[in-house]
């Protein structure tokens, strides 16, 4: 076999093994262990050593604020108006949305009133309804460039401002829509089987998903849905270890002034939870409680 002949043999080989090792979806590559920066939910160029996508390939994509709680809270300039508001030091852009919800569907088991996703919901789904880039905050940090009406609005030009220190400046700030063009399992790119994120696009209809912004029944007044045990400030929740603080691994409900109800907070905290204690991984998709033999489910719902 010739040189070249050989030399085409070899690149056919490394072109069929990426294309072969990039279909279909990749489990994480994080540790999942000790801290959010260990999840998903870690924007910056960390996700490159210990795990996760290359970090600068998704400088092309987003802002590396090298710094992990900064696309969700800052310790000065946080939003002051609308939902941001109400949560802790958010930095986050929310933009203001009508979604469409469960009770749309009018099914004869929704005995519960509905409202619009409360606080609890839309601080998830500033990023998983696809509306607003994964880098929209307010404050960006150590820069000096701050900007309030970021709180509400998409403005690409001010995430431009940023500039990343791989000098890789985004073309793209991306939103969980444009995301799919490469984490999808039907993404048109060859080469682009990236870890399929399709089910944590939730958009802005809300009807195939659990029930949120819905009213959780009084105690005792409906036979179907157990009874929380204790109360703290706004929240209602089910005390399993007795010590009348809602911590992480307990399911609550969120009252935002139109009764306790289910939101998304109500079964995941985005920062992760211990499986088994310390050491362990979280649960899966940031679950307060494994749902394993429907354990979630069955912490509400009797049957």
């Amino acid at each position: 076999m010739s040189t070249t002949a050989k030399f085409l043999t070899i690149l056919l080989g490394l072109v069929l093994t990426f294309i072969a090792s990039a279909d279909g979806d990749r489990t994480t590559k994080f540790s999942n262990q000790g801290s959010v920066a260990n999840t998903r939910h870690n924007m910056t160029q960390r996700q490159s050593s210990g795990g996760g996508p290359a970090g600068i390939t998704m400088d092309q994509y987003r802002s590396d604020y090298g710094e992990v709680c900064v696309y969700c809270h800052t310790p000065h300039g946080a939003s002051a108006s609308g939902a941001g508001a109400r949560l802790p030091l958010w930095n986050r852009t929310i933009v203001p949305t009508t979604y469409q919800v469960y009770s749309a569907l009018n099914t004869s088991t929704m005995t519960q009133p509905v409202t619009q996703p409360g606080v609890n919901s839309l601080a998830c789904l500033s990023c998983h309804d696809g509306q607003t880039a994964i880098d929209s905050i307010i404050n960006m940090p150590g820069s000096g460039r701050y900007l309030a009406s970021q709180a509400s609005s998409t403005n690409i030009g001010f995430l431009s401002t940023w500039s990343n220190p791989s000098g890789l400046g985004p073309s793209v700030h991306a939103n969980m829509v444009e995301c799919m063009t490469c984490h999808s399992s039907s993404a048109g790119v060859v080469g682009a089987g990236a870890t399929d994120f399709s089910a944590f696009l939730i958009g802005t209809d809300l009807r195939n998903d659990h029930p949120v912004g819905v009213r959780y029944p009084a105690n005792g007044s409906n036979a179907d849905f157990k009874s929380t045990t204790a109360t703290f400030s706004n929240i209602r929740f089910f005390d399993t270890n007795g010590n009348s603080r809602p911590d992480k691994n307990e399911i609550r409900l969120y009252d935002t002034g139109e009764g306790f109800e289910v939101e998304c907070a109500t079964c995941h905290d985005p920062h992760g939870v211990p499986s088994g204690g310390p050491g362990s991984q979280f649960n899966p998709t940031f679950l307060r409680v494994s749902n394993s033999s429907s354990t979630l489910c069955l912490a509400c719902h009797t049957k």
